[in-house]
């Protein structure tokens, strides 16, 4: 056997030895997997970055001993010891921490790898939020879990309060511009109809351009002028480029309508790559942009 295999196969025995490991019980994660989990977990390993960023939210931070590599929200998690990133986790540093309960999510965690952590007897819970509402479950959720009934109640309240005000506004506007959003530069991506930047849009009074496919398609410049977006709107993450360098790829296509009318937009790419309630906070910056007579952000520009 390995001497890494050894090493985590020691870890594992110590943890489950440990005199304050009593499971409550049998819950139900998002996939569908039945689970015994601590009566109050104190040493939480999140295994994706929003899940570390909803921990904070639900003010339990003070359970987390361990998160991922681009945990970097709020500032700070940054301080936490690192576990690899969310598509390559190391179990070895895993068992290390003697975590009493890892948090996964479908969308990143490989299957097996989790499967492995299970198997050393540490329980796992996966999450797997597709849309607004189901993140508000995860909230309600996590928050069961971790005994912060009362903050998730909050916070999902907040959160439908926020998406609600949205709706209200938009719901007899007319005019639903065509949105195209850019999630990378060479090639170009955007993002389908299965997507929450798909809902988004559709939420803040817009048309997706892309809503015809499904996850996240590639276009040439040439498609593009054919979907004939009157808006645009591009990640700030988008290929590790500037902003400056992201709108100005832009510009020489000038046969379409968002460039003609200088409706391209850099947003920040944190409010809609994760899963977190700061997506609502990406719906009303949208909201904003398609919309603006209808829309003040608290006194703040847009980026664009």
């Amino acid at each position: 056997m390995p001497r890494n295999v050894h090493i985590i196969f020691f870890l594992a025995v110590l943890f489950l030895l440990q005199p304050g490991n009593m499971f409550a019980g049998t819950v139900t994660d998002q996939v569908g997997r039945t689970l015994m989990v601590p009566e109050n977990p104190q040493r939480v390993v999140a295994l994706a970055p929003s899940i570390t960023e909803i921990i904070y939210d639900l003010g339990q931070e003070d359970r987390l001993v361990g998160v991922t590599q681009y945990s970097t929200y709020p500032s700070e998690a940054q301080s936490l010891p690192r576990v690899g990133s969310y598509v390559r986790l190391d179990i070895e540093k895993i068992v290390a921490l003697k975590p009493d309960l890892c948090l996964a999510t479908k969308d990143g965690n490989p299957k097996h790898i989790v499967d492995k952590i299970v198997n050393l007897g540490i329980p796992v819970y996966v999450i797997n939020p597709r849309n607004l509402q189901q993140i508000m479950d995860t909230v309600t959720g996590l928050g069961s879990l971790l005994h912060a009934e009362k903050a998730a109640s909050k916070l999902v309240f907040e959160m439908e309060k926020r998406i609600g005000q949205v709706q209200e506004r938009v719901k007899n506007e007319p005019s639903r511009p065509r949105v195209f959003f850019q999630i990378d530069a060479e090639p170009l991506f955007s993002a389908g109809t299965d997507t929450f930047i798909h809902e988004l849009i559709e939420l803040a009074g817009g048309i997706n351009t892309t809503a015809g496919e499904v996850s996240y398609p590639r276009y040439t410049w040439e498609d593009i002028i054919v979907l004939q977006p009157e808006i645009v709107l591009i990640s700030s993450m988008a290929g590790g480029l500037t902003p400056e360098y992201l709108l100005n790829s832009w510009k020489k296509w000038d046969l379409v309508s968002a460039v003609k009318n200088d409706r391209i937009f850099v947003v920040d790419a944190e409010l809609f790559d994760r899963p977190t309630p700061r997506l609502v906070q990406g719906l009303e910056v949208i909201a904003a942009i398609l919309h603006p007579e209808l829309f003040v952000q608290d006194g703040k520009k847009t980026e664009e």
